[in-house]
């Protein structure tokens, strides 16, 4: 990431060491609505949050976020600073390439240097601090529960309604068209699985809004969840002896193992549980990267679909032969 110094003024310099900094939490999620005004010094609306009323302009041009990068950029917004593993999401890397990193949790110097008009953020921490420096939305993680409504929202906050309505339109045109490539090719019966194992040995599996591909598999394919999560669990543990019982016909496992020991891994596919699966038996278990994988932004669920539907064709192909 390119460094570059930054003389602040004296003024700034007293901003950045007089905020305070606090760290709020517990608030129940609720999707902000919003009512337009104008102020005095330019164009601004009042959005109502689960922290109360913030004015933020009606076209934001400099927006400053923790994880919300996905989100603001499948709307058009202009994103110039990001927490750091944004920048390993593949679908992002050309838009992020004017992008700083601001840490986590966000830098309050490194976001001033920005000159942000509006900051975005699914934490809280620092909150009181960054809304010092620029009006700052706290929009909660599970505020929204799939596609639709999150590029609503983002389309909503940077003033963009009709960016929000081509991207949907776009992501419905290329689920309809992954729906058609998948049929015949699969049994319309079978059922789909999302499971990740830790660098613990933790097994989890996920519903249809925690990344790992839900929106693409469940969302756009419109495929079948193991019945025994029927109830759409979001984040569910499971340990080895159970997971025969909510093993799919089609298994999709992330590895989530930052120092690639691959050890817990290895473990896992020794184990009699495991070779028994179904899916491990009949060839229709995929091991799929956890950075193309782990993202759940609008911009990488659609990317998913493409995905998704290429691997289950080409395993087909491969288990016909």
């Amino acid at each position: 990431m390119l460094k570059k110094k930054w003389f602040f003024s004296a003024f700034a310099i007293m901003i950045v060491f007089s905020v305070l900094v606090t760290a709020c939490g517990g608030a129940v999620p609720t999707a902000p609505k919003e009512t337009a005004t104008k102020a005095s010094t330019g164009e601004f609306r009042n959005f109502e949050t689960v922290k109360g009323t913030v004015k933020i302009p009606v076209k934001p041009q400099r927006i400053v976020t923790d994880y919300y990068g996905g989100e603001l950029l499948s709307v058009g917004a202009n994103v110039v600073g990001v927490e750091p593993t944004a920048f390993d999401n593949p679908f992002l890397t050309e838009q992020l390439k004017g992008a700083q990193d601001v840490g986590e949790p966000i830098n309050t110097e490194k976001t001033l240097a920005l000159a942000p008009d509006l900051i975005v953020v699914m934490y809280d921490k620092n909150y009181e601090a960054l809304s010092k420096i620029a009006p700052t939305l706290y929009i909660p993680y599970g505020t929204t529960t799939n596609i639709y409504e999150t590029v609503k929202l983002f389309g909503d906050i940077v003033g963009e309604p009709e960016k929000a309505k081509e991207f949907i339109a776009a992501f419905d045109k290329k689920a309809a068209e992954g729906r058609k490539k998948l049929k015949g090719v699969i049994d319309e019966n079978a059922t789909f699985g999302l499971y990740e194992l830790t660098d613990k040995g933790d097994i989890y599996m996920f519903g249809d809004n925690a990344g790992r591909g839900g929106q693409a598999v469940y969302n756009a394919l419109k495929l079948k969840m193991p019945h025994k999560n029927s109830a759409k669990d979001q984040t569910l543990q499971l340990s080895i002896e159970v997971l025969p019982e909510y093993a799919a016909d089609y298994m999709f496992l992330t590895t989530y193992d930052p120092e690639k020991k691959g050890e817990e891994l290895k473990k896992l596919q020794a184990s009699a549980v495991w070779k028994n699966l179904d899916a491990v038996k009949n060839n229709t278990l995929f091991y799929n990267d956890f950075d193309t994988f782990y993202r759940y932004d609008p911009i990488a669920s659609m990317k998913q679909i493409d995905l998704i539907v290429d691997m289950l064709i080409e395993r087909s192909k491969e288990n016909k032969k």
